[in-house]
């Protein structure tokens, strides 16, 4: 008996000798394990500080594996996701850090939301880096300049036109011109130095106008582009004149529309969203200066730059250059059909509609079912047909995002039809009264001092007109379209 007993003892003590072992050798490979993790992790984060994402990455995708809810290892992780262009894996792992109150995880949401034009989920993002920022008494500048401008990024979007974008095509930026292709009758966009030999300046290209004697043309003064016109006289051009003179922001990229007083431009300043902003202003009726320019909604602006607006009134299109989604050394040109009315999204549209087409997601979100831009297309890049058929239709009636009548008899709601008529009424008043004031216009530009005086008060009163008629116009579309949602919902 005592010989088994001595047996047991023997065998536990091996047994336990052999455990002994096994945990030691977990504790060293723990240790080695450790030790290579921290290694991983201290070199990750130089990368990380250095910039170099692209290389951090890997290794803080490991550690967010093994420790999902690590708040630092999902900041870093999303953090490089984002630099690297994986927006979709770096929210997700910015927002498990923002649960736990990273700071920078607002900072990198809100630049995340602002480049997938969720401005709305942007400013509060903002708001609060902006009070973290302010606790530790750092400086909140420059955010609180970035708050500012997403805001007005939310306000454009929200009023994002319903703009037609036909086609684009992408060109080398030093090809851009040669991709416009403008009818004679709405001038000449040509190069700085065709108009101007002699300059030896580096200009922007130069709008001439249809007769050929005047020109417009932005060029550098005190380190930024202005706009200045010149006059031809004879066969020389004189008399250069700046267009704003008491504005000190970029401005480039001029034109001027067959009225002679509506003038398009591109600048970096008045509430630009990012880098060129496309605007509109039109010249005074005394002569004096142009009107303060109005910024253009989105689709036309975006945070990149957005340029080069040129309307051929003769084809019924137009283009826009933008290098939002480009390369280094290459732009967009979008084709577009001009609607005078520049029709806004309605307020019920769906968040995610609207979001595509400010955004331009797709130029196919903007078309209109059932509508062929055939003949607008072929027309870009030639001169436009004499006798081209124009589709026939009574109306354009916009119910909603989804559907557009062209004749009356599509008019399902009783109600929808009168307010409707009320509209084309309207709209016919609008039509003759443009009629008088470009008449005025070129009477008061042609005019002496004596025509201009008595014109001045005639051209003022029936633009105040022209504008309460839009008022009303737009009121009774509105009428018109609750009224006939309201029957197909039925």
């Amino acid at each position: 008996m005592a010989i088994f007993g001595e047996s047991n003892n023997f065998a536990t003590y091996f047994r336990m000798k052999s455990l002994t072992g096994k945990i030691a050798r977990l504790i060293v490979f723990a240790g080695v394990a450790w030790g290579a993790n921290a290694q991983s992790l201290d070199q990750a984060k130089k990368l990380y500080n250095d910039g170099q994402y692209e290389e951090a990455k890997p290794a803080f995708e490991r550690l967010v594996t093994q420790s999902p809810n690590n708040s630092s290892y999902n900041l870093w992780y999303g953090v490089c996701c984002y630099e690297t262009g994986d927006v979709g894996t770096a929210e997700k792992h910015l927002l498990v850090a923002n649960k736990r109150k990273a700071a920078e995880s607002y900072r990198y949401l809100a630049l995340l939301y602002t480049d997938t034009y969720r401005f709305d989920e942007a400013v509060p993002m903002w708001e609060d880096y902006i009070a973290l920022l302010a606790k530790k008494k750092a400086d909140t500048e420059p955010y609180e300049t970035l708050l500012e401008r997403t805001e007005r990024m939310l306000r454009m979007r929200n009023n994002t036109e319903l703009v037609q974008i036909i086609d684009s095509i992408v060109v080398d930026k030093e090809e851009l011109l040669s991709a416009y292709f403008l009818h004679e009758d709405n001038g000449q966009i040509l190069p700085y130095d065709n108009v101007f030999p002699a300059s030896g300046e580096n200009a922007s290209p130069v709008y001439v106008s249809p007769k050929g004697d005047q020109a417009y043309y932005g060029r550098k003064k005190n380190g930024a582009f202005a706009l200045f016109t010149q006059s031809k006289l004879m066969d020389d051009w004189a008399d250069e004149k700046p267009i704003f003179p008491n504005d000190s922001a970029d401005n480039n990229y001029p034109f001027v529309l067959g009225d002679g007083r509506t003038l398009y431009f591109a600048s970096k300043g008045n509430g630009s969203i990012g880098g060129y902003d496309l605007f509109i202003t039109r010249y005074s009726i005394d002569g004096s200066s142009y009107l303060s320019p109005e910024q253009l909604s989105m689709p036309f602006n975006s945070p990149a730059n957005d340029y080069m607006m040129v309307v051929d009134e003769a084809k019924g299109i137009g283009w826009f250059a933008s290098d939002r989604h480009q390369p280094e050394g290459k732009v967009c040109l979008y084709l577009f059909i001009p609607d005078p009315a520049r029709k806004r999204v309605s307020e019920e549209i769906e968040t995610e509609k609207l979001r595509r087409l400010a955004a331009l997601m797709s130029i196919k979100d903007t078309w209109i079912e059932g509508r062929d831009y055939t003949a607008q297309i072929t027309s870009a890049g030639t001169e436009p047909l004499s006798h081209e058929k124009k589709e026939e239709k009574e109306i354009e009636f916009i119910v909603n995002d989804r559907t557009v009548y062209y004749r009356w008899s599509e008019i399902r709601s009783a109600d929808a039809k009168i307010f409707y008529e009320k509209v084309m009424e309207l709209k016919k008043q609008i039509g003759a009264l443009e009629k008088r004031l470009s008449d005025d216009y070129t009477a008061y530009t042609k005019g002496n001092q004596a025509v201009r005086t008595k014109l001045k008060p005639v051209i003022l009163g029936n633009e105040q007109k022209l504008d309460e008629l839009h008022k009303q116009v737009k009121e009774w579309e509105k009428k018109a379209r609750n009224a006939e949602n309201n029957t197909l919902k039925k």
